[in-house]
């Protein structure tokens, strides 16, 4: 892992020996840290009272300590598996939309991850390097962001999805991804852990109410997004998130057809059918490297029930009435 903070040359020499005192600080809290099984070949460390993978946590460390945001900043925020693949696409395409045309569009040759780095795990590979790009991604939990993100003013869209469906997704993904040397992680033993809160930036419930209060306190700079009103009401939410950015559709946009070519350029059928997420893959400081055929299984409301017993859905349902009883 020292090998993540490589030797540079005396400009940014200050800048390297602060990540490296940054690393050995890692180093000496995660053994101090709890510790559970791992879900994608890394174990889960408890840190700030949320679930990180061991990359996850490194990475998050290194940007509250150096990530230096701008007000000028977009987040899309999520906990894993609530629609970040599609909802980077959508914020992507929507900020870009006169910079690039349709018919020759990044979207069509790279995967949205590419185009949206998710900073915690670009962090963990690239300690000394601060992400000058106007949108970013995280999974980060709100109170555990970084100060200078919480204090710009940048702006941060976050997506909520339903829990039940959120563990499915994730369930399979991991699945996916786990080595062949690696016992399965069965549907009772995942689903356990997770409604204990043991799961990759867990407890869901937790990560969710943070940024909700966040969005009630701050409407201006926090906007809370459901996956499934986005499934139901795309262009709706489309108008939206460009009015939360700043950046509007015109009636002249409206008249042309631009809201719909978004939508329809970011859509699960287009996005999944793309050579580049058919063959390509992706790998930002995870564990393994992810085919971006992974990212993209049904994209569907309810899928859940497919794959859950009846007291599995009675036992996640009680606890998010309870836990999230103050969200309308």
């Amino acid at each position: 892992m020292a090998a993540s903070f490589p030797t540079q040359n005396s400009d940014s020499l200050k800048d390297n020996n602060n990540h490296e005192e940054t690393y050995q600080k890692y180093i000496e809290l995660v053994s101090t840290l709890p510790r559970e099984k791992e879900w994608i070949n890394e174990s889960l460390h408890l840190y700030e009272g949320f679930w990180y993978p061991t990359k996850a946590l490194q990475g998050t460390i290194t940007i509250q300590q150096h990530f230096k945001a701008r007000a000028t900043h977009v987040f899309l925020a999520t906990h894993p598996k609530c629609g970040a693949t599609w909802f980077k696409a959508l914020l992507f395409a929507i900020s870009n939309r006169k910079r690039y045309d349709f018919h020759n569009h990044p979207l069509l040759t790279t995967n949205s991850h590419g185009c949206v780095p998710t900073v915690e795990m670009y962090a963990s590979e690239n300690p000394t390097s601060n992400l000058d790009l106007p949108l970013l991604a995280t999974h980060v939990p709100y109170t555990s962001l970084p100060k200078s993100i919480r204090d710009s003013g940048c702006r941060i869209v976050y997506v909520f999805r339903d829990s039940k469906d959120t563990f499915v997704s994730l369930w399979n993904f991991v699945c996916k991804l786990r080595l062949k040397e690696q016992p399965v992680l069965s549907i009772e033993e995942a689903f356990d852990q997770f409604c204990r809160g043991v799961s990759p930036y867990g407890p869901f419930w937790d990560h969710v109410l943070g940024y909700w209060r966040a969005s009630v306190e701050c409407p201006d700079r926090v906007l809370f997004l459901k996956y499934e009103d986005m499934k139901s009401e795309p262009f709706v939410i489309a108008k939206r998130l460009a009015e939360f950015l700043g950046h509007p559709f015109s009636s002249e946009e409206e008249s042309e057809g631009v809201v719909g070519k978004i939508v329809e350029l970011c859509s699960f059928e287009n996005m999944s059918n793309l050579e580049v997420n058919k063959i390509g893959s992706y790998n930002e400081g995870a564990p393994v490297t992810i085919p971006n055929s992974t990212f993209f299984r049904q994209g569907k409301v309810g899928d859940s029930k497919n794959y859950l017993t009846s007291e599995m859905i009675k036992r996640m349902d009680q606890i998010t009435n309870d836990k999230l009883k103050d969200l309308a």
